[in-house]
């Protein structure tokens, strides 16, 4: 695929999920006003999309189009937008910078991004259930169930738990990516499924290559998001370099090395490439998208 292809798709992709995102956000001039403008801060800030691109291009991968799926693609950022301002809190990462610009509870308040995260997350629900598309109630019920699970306590809500009680403890490879497959993994996973089951062509005889896949790309872009951290200014990230360490947090980085990291890295790619193989059209966009992850500067 030609990367001007790519590109054109990926800018179309992110285009509708904006507008989209206009659209399910509360107007700012609401009351609540000061939770409804902390809201649209936290969604619209300058973000990769990635899980929306996800969910496009498995939607594609099974014959649906971007304007069937992308209600989905809103949904999955939604809840990742959520579990961004929540993560950033004094309680959690304690994080002031995200994304260039600074965290929700630095540009408003504590208890203001508190209750923008709280508020997020059912209406990601809310966009599954009421999407206006073809998507037939029991593909939605499903979408609902596979986001449910991925953002909660077996999922994405229980590797942050796990994170914050391993700080300054070692952890051994499986650990980490025990945890790392459910705070960063899981929503990957999600998206990916949820993508997929917006087609009509999805059969389950891809199921396993889909979701080692997904799998792989999540554990990836954690990979090279501990990497980056110990390796890029906060300029170039948009976010606080080398905190990990100063924080005595265990990554692939402070846990093994940077060059065991890099080579990990490399496995995790290669593996991704195997299960690429597998899908229809080698992976379609999926393919483009891993490398946006495996060779991401920021």
């Amino acid at each position: 695929m030609s990367p001007n292809l790519f590109d054109q798709w990926r800018q179309g992709v992110v285009d509708q999920v904006e507008r989209r995102l206009d659209q399910c956000l509360p107007h700012s001039g609401h009351v609540p006003t000061v939770l409804h403008e902390a809201m649209h801060y936290a969604v619209k800030s300058p973000g990769k999309r990635i899980r929306s691109l996800i969910v496009c291009a498995a939607a594609d991968l099974f014959g649906c189009d971007v304007e069937r799926a992308v209600h989905s693609a809103v949904a999955l950022e939604l809840i990742h937008a959520y579990s961004l301002v929540h993560d950033d809190l004094p309680c959690m990462d304690d994080d002031d910078l995200r994304r260039g610009q600074p965290t929700v509870h630095v540009a408003f308040d504590e208890a203001t991004a508190m209750l923008v995260g709280d508020a997020l997350q059912p209406l990601a629900f809310n966009v599954l259930a009421t999407q206006d598309t073809t998507i037939s109630p029991e593909t939605r019920l499903q979408q609902i169930q596979l986001l449910s699970e991925a953002a909660g306590s077996l999922g994405m809500v229980g590797g942050q738990a796990i994170d914050l009680a391993q700080v300054g403890l070692r952890m051994s490879q499986a650990e980490l990516e025990l945890m790392h497959s459910k705070k960063t993994g899981a929503l990957f996973l999600a998206s990916a499924e949820i993508g997929a089951l917006c087609g009509l062509a999805y059969e389950e005889s891809y199921q396993g290559s889909l979701r080692g896949c997904a799998r792989d790309l999540g554990l990836g872009f954690q990979v090279i998001d501990d990497i980056l951290d110990a390796s890029s200014p906060s300029e170039v990230l948009g976010k606080s370099a080398g905190k990990d360490l100063r924080d005595n947090k265990p990554t692939y980085v402070t846990s093994f090395g940077l060059i065991r990291a890099q080579e990990l890295a490399r496995e995790l790619a290669e593996r991704t490439e195997e299960n690429l193989l597998c899908l229809p059209r080698s992976g379609g966009y999926l393919r483009e998208i891993a490398k946006l992850v495996f060779n991401r500067v920021y």
